[in-house]
């Protein structure tokens, strides 16, 4: 737990920033934009450093935060139920994705873990846009193919990355 504690301390707030540059939140923001004139969903991306002491003395998991900013950011609140989290937290270089209701009955978490290793993967090469970008790509054709779009859907959730 200490080890732990100690890497989420010195994981600061620049580290998202130099991970993620400006041009990558930018073609992060427009693979959400993009992915959903494709299908009825939604997509958020959150990153985040690290988490709080009192998270780290709680052993709260990447999981468990993921879940609440599924709920602080109102994910689950499209009219379809078809809003996903991408959640990475880097501290644990963790990556979560978190479907709504809707999602969750047709798309079972194998394809969601698959995802993740994927992106885990690019991560590793220092590629964290890209792994992201395709990761993006990855939930479009599964949304897609449970969600087609009906043409002129409303955009429920901002496509901005959402840094914590």
């Amino acid at each position: 737990m200490l080890k732990r504690f100690l890497r989420h301390l010195f994981m600061g707030r620049w580290r998202v920033h130099h991970l993620f540059p400006d041009a990558a939140m930018q073609e992060i923001t427009a693979a959400i934009k993009t992915s959903e004139n494709t299908h009825r969903g939604e997509i958020c991306f959150a990153v985040e450093a690290s988490l709080s002491p009192v998270e780290i003395f709680q052993k709260k998991s990447g999981r468990d935060r993921a879940v609440d900013v599924f709920s602080q950011l109102r994910i689950w609140d499209t009219e379809e139920n078809t809003g996903v989290l991408i959640y990475l937290l880097l501290a644990d270089h963790d990556i979560e994705i978190i479907a709504d209701r809707g999602i969750h009955r047709a798309v079972n978490s194998a394809t969601w873990e698959e995802i993740c290793k994927e992106m885990e993967n690019a991560f590793r090469a220092g590629l964290f846009g890209k792994g992201v970008v395709e990761g993006i790509k990855r939930i479009t054709h599964v949304l897609a193919t449970h969600y087609p779009s009906a043409g002129g859907g409303s955009n429920e959730l901002p496509d901005k990355p959402v840094i914590l």
